[in-house]
């Protein structure tokens, strides 16, 4: 399990090469602070863990002629491709045949290869794991790694120096790696509410099961919230301190998704809308004066889905 500690070091390592996202207000009826971390470099909050992962490898020596291995449905190859871009790694993406075409293309415009395998990500998983072995490339696991889920956490210290009276922080759930960043950081000073889709309920599941349990992934935000199982140290997050766990629906979602666009012009992706999900939709039904933040987490999407 990560700590704060994990989280703290990854914010002195990371903190020049990755952007501080603003933390909007409330406006309107909605009356919740958004993390807008869809403005940071990628468009998604996954580039903090890449940075981290990429820079403690170098550190201890890790990198070598081989570079960066990871497999990812889409974010978390951006991700690693960018920052891999920046420090000068070569970099090897591995992604389902059903990733997204205009991930895809960034990926390789990062100057990332990218390879294509399989169906889902964890075929590509597979895929990335033996070619690390093959050629020595480190591994950058999409959710589930220290350097990983700790990055990821910075926003979250973000988020309560800015606003020190929230009592609460809403974030998707997927594998996981975001959950478990943000509870290291803010454990025991707020509230952690974890929404994922009803068609792909890893967190949600392992914590009924009492283990992580393999879900079906389907849904309009598999190809970022697709894992087909959480992670490690997400479930080792919730068993240190249960967050609210919650799901929506599609239709929520997608709901929530156009409110973003039509309420602050935000164009956020069906994963990174799903937070939103959760208090639209009435899944957590915040208590009076309660002081709430949604991380909107990813804005890698076409834009001309939204009306």
């Amino acid at each position: 399990m990560i700590t704060r500690d994990d989280v703290l070091a990854a914010r002195e390592r990371i903190e020049s090469r990755v952007r501080r996202t603003p933390l909007l207000a409330p406006v309107g009826a909605d009356g919740v602070w958004l993390k807008c971390e869809h403005l940071q470099h990628c468009g998604v909050f996954k580039t903090r863990g890449a940075f981290n992962r990429q820079l403690a490898a170098i550190e201890c020596g890790e990198l070598g002629d081989a570079g960066i291995v990871v497999a990812s449905g889409g974010n978390a190859g951006l991700a690693q491709a960018f920052a891999a871009g920046e420090l000068g790694v070569r970099a090897t993406v591995f992604v389902p045949e059903t990733a997204p075409e205009v991930k895809v293309q960034r990926i390789r415009g990062y100057g990332a290869e990218v390879v294509r395998v399989g169906t889902q990500y964890a075929d590509a998983y597979q895929a990335a794991l033996d070619f690390g072995a093959e050629t020595g490339a480190a591994f950058a696991h999409a959710y589930d790694q220290p350097e990983v889920a700790a990055g990821a956490g910075t926003l979250a210290e973000e988020i309560v120096e800015d606003e020190p009276g929230i009592d609460t922080i809403v974030v998707a759930v997927g594998g996981g790696g975001l959950y478990a960043g943000v509870a290291a950081a803010v454990r025991g000073r707020a509230r952690v509410v974890a929404v994922e889709p009803e068609l792909c309920p890893t967190l949600h599941s392992a914590v009924a099961a009492g283990a992580p349990v393999d879900v079906a992934v389907s849904g309009v935000a598999a190809d970022s919230l697709g894992a087909r199982r959480v992670g490690d140290l997400a479930f080792a997050a919730a068993g240190a301190e249960p967050p609210v766990s919650v799901l929506v629906g599609d239709a929520d979602i997608v709901t929530a998704r156009q409110h973003l666009w039509d309420e602050y012009r935000i164009v956020a992706e069906h994963g990174a809308a799903t937070a939103m999900a959760g208090l639209l939709a009435g899944a957590y039904v915040p208590q009076d004066g309660e002081r709430v933040a949604v991380v909107v987490c990813g804005a890698n999407t076409d834009p001309g889905t939204l009306a």
